[in-house]
């Protein structure tokens, strides 16, 4: 059984130890971390930008494939309407089909943004890393729970 809950400072070390936290002061948004046995097996950032975006989304290598990253997609649309927006965005690498699978399997589609080239060495909180990659931006109008959402345009 894996539990998905907001990072608690408390859990930074035990998180990062495993999984790495590059957006922890990014200042935007939160992470959510997935915990299996108080283990943590999975995290994602969800920036509360207009709209908001999943960022960072990790999932440790011998957890993969076990539905994970799509229960953090849901419980991050599930915060999102709760802040009040009606849609999400995402970019993937256009290399990346593992990713590009699940997102679509979630209802994400394409935004009509240009892909976005991305090349150089980017500063982040973990270190530097080099970068040489395309970016494909994707979105998916989030169906209001219940009450009725409040949309941002």
């Amino acid at each position: 059984m894996v539990e998905i809950r907001l990072l608690r400072a408390d859990e930074i070390d035990a998180v990062t130890s495993v999984l790495g936290l590059a957006r922890l002061h990014q200042g935007d948004g939160f992470y959510l971390v997935a915990w299996h046995d108080d283990q943590p097996v999975g995290h994602l950032h969800l920036a509360l930008t207009d709209p908001p975006e999943l960022q960072d989304v990790s999932v440790r290598e011998e957890y993969r494939r076990a539905a994970i990253a799509t229960a953090m997609t849901a419980h991050a649309e599930t915060e999102a309407r709760a802040h009040g927006f009606d849609r999400m965005r995402l970019t993937v690498s256009v290399d990346n089909h593992a990713a590009q699978s699940l997102y679509r399997k979630c209802g994400y589609t394409d935004a009509g943004v240009a892909p976005k080239r991305v090349k150089g060495t980017i500063q982040i909180r973990t270190g530097p890393i080099d970068v040489d990659d395309t970016l494909l931006t994707w979105e998916k109008r989030l169906e209001p729970e219940g009450a009725t959402t409040r949309g941002r345009e």
